[in-house]
């Protein structure tokens, strides 16, 4: 039995004590983090090692973006894919070397688009749909078990936003992006693992804007993260959690960690 979890953190050394609290609470096998916000040299390592999380793979960027993936399995770093096509540090893939030996795990940011979703007003929107087809092309030589996690900036069913209509044209969940993504997941045949266990249309969201003064009681919130996997990966998942009460947190990420338990 493994943990995996994955959690855009808006940055780590910033949210290391909640980073902390979270592993031990929860003590995952392997932690993917996004959006680290450092590069790989101001990593805090030694923290990390502290709680056990001993194995890592850093793709790291000064102030913006950024991934790591961080194990108390070993691994080893496979691939960094610049599906962003200008350098940024938006993707690490691993492979497990001890339980789960033979796992390919990708830990990916996807660019959030700006506010208006037209490529042609807006460059950043063109971005995220290209770095989508990138992904695709890619899922399309997928042939092992693999597991891909981490912040989409889409949140594709009527039920993962708290508005759909309201949202529709709101970046994260047009239907533009939707049918970007869904060829993405159709390249390979993923698995969405969150809806494989919290079942449509069940309230499901991950991500809470900090401009919301009481982002509880208001929970306008949007499931942007996301755990997909291979079909046969798919199969020996057991579990799958939302820590909303992360959210809650002395200063918080505006996304809470998602996990998934597989029995291997």
């Amino acid at each position: 039995m493994i943990k995996i979890a994955t959690w855009n953190i808006n940055s780590v050394r910033l949210r290391m004590p909640i980073v902390e609290r979270f592993l031990t609470e929860q003590a995952p096998d392997v932690l993917c983090l996004q959006e680290i916000k450092t590069v790989a040299e101001t990593f805090p390592y030694e923290a990390f090692a502290a709680l056990g999380y001993t194995h890592n793979a850093v793709h790291g960027q000064k102030g913006y973006h950024g991934v790591a993936t961080v194990s108390r399995i070993p691994l080893r770093e496979v691939t960094r894919n610049d599906w962003q096509d200008n350098g940024e540090a938006r993707h690490v893939g691993v492979e497990l070397l001890g339980p789960g030996r033979g796992m390919l795990l990708e830990n990916v940011y996807v660019p959030a688009g700006g506010d208006i979703p037209d490529r042609v007003q807006n460059s950043k929107f063109g971005q995220k749909l290209d770095f989508l087809e990138r992904m695709t092309r890619w899922a399309e030589a997928v042939s092992g078990p693999t597991l891909i996690v981490g912040d989409f900036n889409i949140a594709p069913l009527e039920c993962d936003v708290w508005n759909h209509k309201q949202l529709l044209k709101v970046v994260s969940h047009t239907p533009l992006e939707v049918e970007t993504l869904k060829r993405f997941q159709d390249a390979h045949g993923w698995v969405d693992l969150g809806r494989r266990h919290i079942l449509d249309p069940e309230r499901y969201f991950s991500w809470w804007s900090y401009r919301s003064k009481d982002w509880r009681a208001n929970d306008r919130g949007r499931r942007l993260d996301h755990m997909w996997a291979s079909p046969e990966l798919a199969a020996a998942s057991v579990g799958h959690h939302v820590h909303e009460d992360c959210r809650g947190w002395e200063q918080p990420s505006d996304h809470v960690p998602l996990v998934t338990e597989f029995d291997l």
